[in-house]
């Protein structure tokens, strides 16, 4: 008898499209819990510089855009919006002080990325309201603490970062956006040896281990999971033999913690090209994958049982 259906996804960075699909999935899979594991936002501003005749000028993937009634605006929005970024209207004179001061283009990010947070969750209260659905978004290395009070004040949104949650009456959940160190000098990144002062003290207070899940966003290391290009100096990809050098670049700590506690499942994202599930021992390790830059929602769909996972599968669409 299955008892609770998860469905579970991962790195939708900013994504409209994918957002969208999120919430709809709770009714599309009849999914009682519906789990995002962090990097929700976006990582790039398009500027809408505003022309003197009323039209505005973009630069969108390379393609110079001009827009010039409300409908075309409108349009393009949502085209940058499912993509992952931001659009952003300005005028000459602030797109000149932007490319000038990397300063005040931080600050506009984090104000843009908040305020489309913002914008996220008032639909998701909006659509949740009214139904049993436990919805548990967190942040994940790449996302700006800008977001958490945006989160933690949601009407139908469960923030469950850095606690312990019951997700029904038989299974306890961890959750910690925290990733070991990367390239990319994210916000939510520390070398391994902090990663288990941040992870510790959520396991200390699980009361049963044996039907507990990690909802941990970088997966452990060394498995199918945690598969990236190598990168050299520069963060261009290393070619050996013709072909892309993969490497692991999972958590050491995570893998480690999964191996000692030994919970039910462990639920991950981080690595998009690293799709897939591994067992660790007992433990069920899920990696669904991200291609949120083609509007493609990558998910699983994970059936509980009081005291196991019954069966479980990856999902796209």
């Amino acid at each position: 008898m299955v008892n609770t259906r998860i469905f579970f996804t991962s790195d939708v960075h900013g994504s409209d499209v994918c957002f969208m699909k999120f919430l709809n999935a709770a009714k599309f899979y009849q999914a009682n819990v519906l789990i995002l594991g962090g990097d929700i936002t976006g990582k790039m501003i398009v500027p809408l510089v505003e022309q003197g005749d009323g039209s505005a000028v973009a630069d969108f993937v390379g393609v110079r855009e001009v827009v010039k009634t409300a409908e075309e605006r409108q349009a393009l929005e949502k085209k940058i919006r499912n993509s992952g970024y931001y659009p952003y209207s300005t005028t000459p004179d602030e797109f000149e002080k932007l490319q000038a001061d990397k300063g005040l283009v931080d600050e506009l990010f984090s104000r843009v990325m908040a305020a489309g947070v913002q914008r996220w969750v008032g639909i998701a209260d909006q659509r949740l309201k009214g139904t049993n659905v436990k919805c548990y978004i967190s942040p994940g290395n790449d996302d700006r603490f800008d977001i958490d009070e945006v989160l933690k004040a949601s009407t139908g949104i469960l923030y469950p970062e850095d606690e312990v949650v019951a997700i029904d009456d038989h299974h306890e959940m961890i959750t910690s956006g925290w990733a070991n160190t990367t390239p990319w000098n994210s916000p939510r990144e520390v070398p391994e040896e902090e990663l288990v002062k941040k992870f510790q003290p959520m396991i200390d207070k699980v009361q049963n281990m044996e039907t507990a899940i990690f909802n941990l966003h970088v997966p452990p290391y060394e498995t199918p999971i945690d598969s990236a290009p190598e990168l050299d100096a520069n963060l261009k990809p290393v070619i050996k033999g013709g072909a892309m050098s993969m490497i692991h670049v999972g958590s050491k700590t995570v893998r480690q913690l999964i191996e000692q506690y030994k919970p039910m499942l462990g639920i991950h994202g981080h690595i998009h090209e690293s799709r897939g599930f591994v067992k660790i021992g007992r433990t069920l390790c899920i990696n669904p994958g991200s291609e949120y830059g083609e509007g493609i929602l990558r998910g699983a769909i994970i059936n509980l049982d009081q005291k196991s996972v019954k069966n479980y599968m990856l999902t796209q669409g």
